[in-house]
């Protein structure tokens, strides 16, 4: 199932964002992406390892690739010689190198066959680049945190600004994750970021509580990349 975020979905987090901004000093920025990385290098890994596997193969069973040369051939020639042999395994091991990666060029595919570790490395990678240039450094406080969702790989992450460093580990964010990853399964990115929104506010709110004349410095919205 591909999960959308829908005009609703646009406006619910806007309004859970200032809803949670209003007991807070702190500032949340919330960013959506379908894909986090393009993940080439793991569709050219398994061509690769198709194309070692063929060469395998014929090392193992050379009288299996001398009959499928004859089969093609159409066995009204003679035996072939070693250059013709190492030629066909050539162009074999090749042409099953090009179909695998055609078929890797289906992204559903790509990503089956990625590893989930892989997977949490690019989207934490791709979540941190776009915090520095989102939200890093941009309240005077330097109370920004980032909830980021990638939905084709359905992963986020929660990363705060220096001042959150303070009082903020793996497990502060722990609530939050859960509340929105429990949405995610159903398939609903937008209630899922809402929750998380609650849950984040309300740690910003009990170490940063609200302050008079603290400005909004960071548009409440929901950005889609």
């Amino acid at each position: 199932m591909v999960m959308q975020f829908s005009a609703a979905d646009r406006e619910k987090v806007s309004a859970a964002i200032a809803a949670a901004e209003a007991n807070t000093d702190g500032e949340i920025v919330t960013i959506a992406t379908p894909i986090s990385d393009s993940y080439h290098d793991v569709a050219l890994h398994w061509a690769v390892l198709v194309m070692i596997l063929v060469l395998a193969w014929a090392a193992w069973r050379p009288t299996a690739l001398q009959w499928w040369y004859l089969h093609i051939a159409g066995g009204w020639y003679p035996d072939p010689s070693l250059g013709e042999l190492l030629t066909f395994l050539m162009i074999l091991a090749v042409g099953k190198f090009l179909v695998a990666l055609l078929l890797l060029t289906w992204m559903p595919l790509r990503l089956l066959l990625t590893p989930a570790a892989t997977k949490h490395r690019r989207v934490r990678r791709r979540a941190l680049a776009v915090f520095q240039a989102a939200a890093a450094g941009r309240t005077g406080d330097r109370t920004g945190v980032l909830i980021y969702l990638s939905l084709a790989e359905r992963r986020a992450e929660i990363i705060g600004d220096e001042a959150i460093h303070k009082f903020a580990d793996e497990h502060t964010w722990g609530e939050a994750m859960a509340a929105m990853i429990e949405h995610l399964r159903e398939g609903r990115p937008g209630d899922g970021i809402c929750a998380a929104v609650e849950r984040v506010g309300s740690v910003l709110a009990e170490h940063f509580p609200k302050t008079a004349g603290n400005p909004n410095e960071i548009p409440d919205k929901l950005i889609l990349l």
